[in-house]
C-alpha cells in the first residue's frame, strides 16, 4: 500500500510541474524569416511542441504559407533580387509565379535576431508536412500543427470562401493521415465549422482580440476546441471558465519573461511564442518542462 501510495503521489506531482506548450508561431520568427522551412526547421530544433503557421491560397488553389495575403516588399524581394514596387496578392498569383519570389532574403527590423536565409521561397502546407515528416528530428513524429485560416471578409477577394477554404486545407492534411496532430484556428469562426464538418477529428481554435463577454458560451455554440485570445485579455479566472468547459487556453504572442510568467500563473494550456527555444529555456528552468 505504501508503494502504491508514493507511485500515486510522484505521478500527481509530475502532473501538476507540467507546463504549457510550446508553439513556434510562425515557426521561430524571432530568429528566421516567418513561415518558412528554415523558421519552422529552428522550431523543431529548439524542441516546440507545436508549429504555428498562417495559409493562403493561389490563383491556382495551392494552399500556401504566408501570414499576408499579399508578397509584400518589406519581407520578400522579386524575380531575379528585384524590389517588389508594391503589395502583391497571393490569390492573384500561380504557384509557379510566387516560386520566383524570395521571402527569405530580407531580416525582419523588428527582431534583431532574425537571420536572413536568402533563396527561401514561400513553402506549400503541403511542403510543411513533408519536410517536417522527412527531417530525422527526433520530435518530428509528434510535432502538432496550429495553422490559421486568413479570411478577410471586407476583401473576399484576397481568400477563397470559407468552405472552400475549409475543403482545400483538410485535402491537404488528410493527405497526410495528420487529422490527430493538427488544430486549425481562425477569427472567421464559418472555416472553423467548415474543417470541422469535413474532418471532425480536427480541432479547432477560435482566435479573439480584445476582450469578450461571456466568450465561453459562444466558444461553445461554435463548436470550437480551443480558445486562444489575445495574452493581454486573459485572466485566471477567464482560463478556468473556459477550462471548466473542457476548452484549452492558447494565448498569443508572448515573448518575454513577464508575460510567461502571468500566462503561467494563469493556468494556460499553451503558449504562443516567436522565440520557441527561450521559452522552452525558460520552462526548464522553472521545472516545468
Amino acid at each position: 500500500m505504501k508503494l502504491f501510495a508514493f507511485i500515486v503521489l510522484f505521478c500527481a506531482g509530475t502532473a501538476q510541474a507540467a507546463g504549457p506548450l510550446v508553439h513556434g508561431h510562425r515557426g521561430s520568427r524571432g530568429t528566421a524569416p516567418e513561415n518558412t522551412l528554415p523558421a519552422f526547421e529552428a522550431a523543431l530544433l529548439a524542441g516546440a511542441d507545436v508549429l504555428e503557421l498562417d495559409l493562403g491560397v493561389t490563383k491556382d488553389n495551392v494552399v500556401i504559407v504566408s501570414h499576408e495575403p499579399k508578397v509584400t516588399p518589406e519581407r520578400c524581394l522579386g524575380p531575379e533580387g528585384a524590389k517588389v514596387e508594391k503589395p502583391l496578392p497571393i490569390r492573384e498569383l500561380t504557384l509557379a509565379e510566387l516560386r520566383k519570389y524570395d521571402c527569405g532574403a530580407l531580416a525582419n527590423a523588428k527582431f534583431p535576431r532574425q537571420i536572413a536565409v536568402p533563396g527561401t521561397p514561400m513553402p506549400t502546407l503541403d511542403e510543411v508536412f513533408a519536410f517536417v515528416a522527412k527531417s530525422g528530428f527526433e520530435n518530428a513524429d509528434k510535432v502538432e500543427y496550429n495553422i490559421e485560416t486568413k479570411l478577410y471578409p471586407s476583401e473576399p477577394e484576397l481568400a477563397p470562401a470559407p468552405a472552400e477554404f475549409a475543403r482545400l486545407v483538410v485535402e491537404v492534411i488528410k493527405k497526410h493521415k495528420l487529422e490527430k496532430r493538427v488544430m486549425v484556428q481562425s477569427f472567421d469562426v464559418r472555416s472553423l465549422k467548415a474543417v470541422k464538418k469535413l474532418a471532425p477529428a480536427v480541432r479547432t481554435s477560435q482566435l479573439t482580440y480584445e476582450e469578450l463577454l461571456d466568450i465561453v458560451p459562444a466558444l461553445k455554440a461554435a463548436g470550437t476546441d480551443i480558445w486562444s485570445p489575445n495574452y493581454k485579455w486573459i485572466t485566471p479566472e477567464a482560463v478556468k471558465e473556459a477550462q471548466a468547459a473542457g476548452l484549452k487556453v492558447a494565448p498569443w504572442t508572448i515573448n518575454d519573461k513577464r508575460a510567461w510568467d502571468l500566462a503561467i500563473a494563469a493556468g494556460v494550456d499553451a503558449i504562443i511564442t516567436d522565440y520557441p527555444a527561450d521559452l522552452v529555456d525558460y520552462l526548464q528552468e522553472r521545472k516545468l518542462r
